[in-house]
């Protein structure tokens, strides 16, 4: 067998400056020499495995690239190769191809072949290849679509009242595995909501990922009712009452991981629609450098919430990562040493170490009435979930003048439009001007795949057509477009970034809303005291090759 140094060598993996050096290193610290290689950022995961591979006489499978046979991958459960980490990528003859990380668990090959009925050829691929090719292949679409059809030849017409299907307790039901494999297989896709909505015919399941609606199941009208009414069960929502709206809460345990839904139910003439958040539990943690600010408008943030006093509004529409820009907020300003309390609804993500107050209108906890009673718990900083009516708004100003941190949200366009908004609910400009200390408007963009995007450089019509801040007769800038691949379902992007418009509120500012200038005037002044817009801070990133000119286009105005 060859050693493994010998095969580096001969690839033109490593150098034998690099070899000696890992060695030295391996006997320091005891490890093994490819391990060594890997921790020093001389050899990649996948470089190291091929390497292993060849040194055993292996083959070496890239199933980012490899060519797997659908037929190959449904002869083993899901549940199976999920277990084992293993998935079946196509044949050899009569033998199996099952691609491992591990080819030494002879378990996992046993039961394999057992359940297959055919001889098993290992071949070796890497940990995180074989998570993302198993998240692709094993999916539970074809499982709930089996279900569903089983269920419709169960149920052949449309009068059986199913609602008391969602009663059952037993996981095996055909009910309670579709409703489950829903969640688990959105989970899976990074799926920021599930829309179940009833049709004329059919129960349409849609996934909405990186902010993009997809159809992932049309399901029969039979299992409507069981289906709503177990999401409804799981969620401590009233399951007789079909005539008006209610929200509920449900928990999952996904990977070993407890994830937080926050459900809503709204009647629409097919049927009850029920809309699921995923409530991903690590975002409430992030760091406010991981929110993509450009470093202009960092500084100017930072500035405003280090302030013992003021207001702070982070303005949108529904989904562009408002509450995500608070919590990282709260998580730089919140000390043992501060009282920090919240007022929300709902309260999306549990913080350790903040009083979080749940919104109670039916038992006369409204957002106004929270907030006065918190400003007599003696609190440093105060977030209030949003601004919706005069009494909160007043409320929420005279706490910012009275030496209180108060952060919340609006909706609105765009920065400056915060201003006008808050006088149109009857706030005195004048108070207007003296507490509000900064205004960030953000939206939500798809971030180009870092596995295929491409450079390219655009034609000057695209460039006049995006109104790209680039002059006429100028060279060009070489931007980045998305292509498609596997790691992103042929989308060309995967996950989401920020963008951000950042406006202090200075004298000029103050005086402008004093005298009720319009949102525009407002906007020309704070653009010339050196705001950044929306659309200029997308061009920003598409100029770092973050994103698209197409979808800065799709986001902002």
């Amino acid at each position: 067998m060859r050693q493994l140094g010998e095969i580096l060598l001969d690839e033109g993996l490593v150098t034998e400056a690099q070899l000696l050096a890992a060695l030295d290193e391996t006997m320091a610290r005891g490890s093994s020499l490819g391990r060594t290689l890997v921790e020093l950022g001389v050899l990649t995961e996948g470089q190291l495995v091929k390497a292993l591979a060849a040194q055993v006489g292996m083959q070496f499978v890239d199933l980012d690239e490899y060519p797997v046979d659908r037929a190959a991958t449904s002869l083993v459960p899901s549940a199976l190769c999920r277990r084992y980490t293993v998935l079946p990528v196509g044949f050899e003859g009569n033998s199996l191809l099952l691609a491992t990380s591990d080819p030494g668990n002879v378990m996992a090959v046993d039961d394999v072949r057992t359940i297959s009925g055919r001889p098993v050829i290992a071949v070796i691929s890497t940990h995180d290849n074989l998570l993302r090719a198993i998240d692709r292949f094993c999916r539970a679409d074809d499982e709930m679509e089996g279900l569903s059809q089983a269920f419709e030849d169960e149920v052949p017409n449309t009068d059986t009242d199913l609602s008391r299907m969602g009663d059952v307790v037993d996981d095996d039901a055909p009910i309670v595995r579709f409703v489950n494999l829903l969640v688990t297989q959105a989970i899976t896709d990074r799926a920021s909501d599930i829309h179940i909505e009833p049709t004329e015919h059919d129960l349409r399941v849609r996934y909405r990922i990186d902010g993009v609606l997809h159809e992932t199941q049309r399901s029969p009208k039979q299992i409507q009712s069981g289906v709503i009414s177990r999401v409804k069960i799981m969620s401590d929502i009233d399951i007789a009452e079909r005539r008006k709206p209610q929200d509920g809460r449900m928990s999952v345990v996904h990977n070993g991981r407890k994830i937080d839904l926050r459900v809503a139910t709204l009647p629409t003439v097919w049927g009850e629609k029920i809309v699921m958040r995923i409530l991903d539990n690590s975002t409430a943690s992030l760091d406010l450098r991981d929110l993509s600010f450009l470093e202009e408008n960092y500084a100017t943030y930072h500035e405003a919430y280090t302030k013992p006093y003021g207001m702070i509004l982070v303005t949108g529409p529904t989904g562009s990562g408002k509450s995500t820009t608070l919590y990282a907020t709260l998580n730089a300003v919140s000390r043992p040493e501060i009282n920090v309390i919240t007022v929300e609804d709902p309260v999306e993500y549990r913080l350790a170490g903040i009083n979080q107050v749940q919104v109670n209108p039916k038992a006369g906890l409204t957002f106004a009435g929270a907030l006065r009673s918190i400003l007599r718990s003696d609190p440093d900083v105060v977030l209030l979930g949003e601004i919706r009516d005069h009494e909160t708004a007043q409320i929420a100003v005279e706490a910012a003048l009275t030496g209180h941190l108060v952060l919340s949200t609006l909706h609105t366009n765009d920065a400056p439009s915060a201003i006008t908004r808050l006088t149109e609910m009857g706030i005195e400009p004048f108070l207007v001007g003296s507490a509000l200390d900064a205004v960030v408007a953000q939206r939500l963009a798809r971030k180009l795949c870092g596995n295929c995007k491409e450079p390219y450089t655009p034609s000057p019509e695209e460039m006049r057509a995006a109104r790209f801040p680039w002059v006429d007769g100028e060279a060009i800038p070489e931007l980045m477009r998305p292509v498609g691949c596997v790691t992103c379902s042929k989308t060309g992007y995967r996950g989401r970034i920020a963008l951000h418009e950042v406006m202090r509120v200075t004298e000029e500012i103050e005086r402008h809303a004093v005298a009720h200038s319009s949102s525009a005037d407002i906007a020309a002044t704070a653009v010339s005291q050196g705001m950044i817009p929306l659309r200029y801070d997308g061009w920003h990133k598409v100029a770092l090759g973050q994103t698209s000119i197409e979808e800065i286009l799709r986001v902002v105005a």
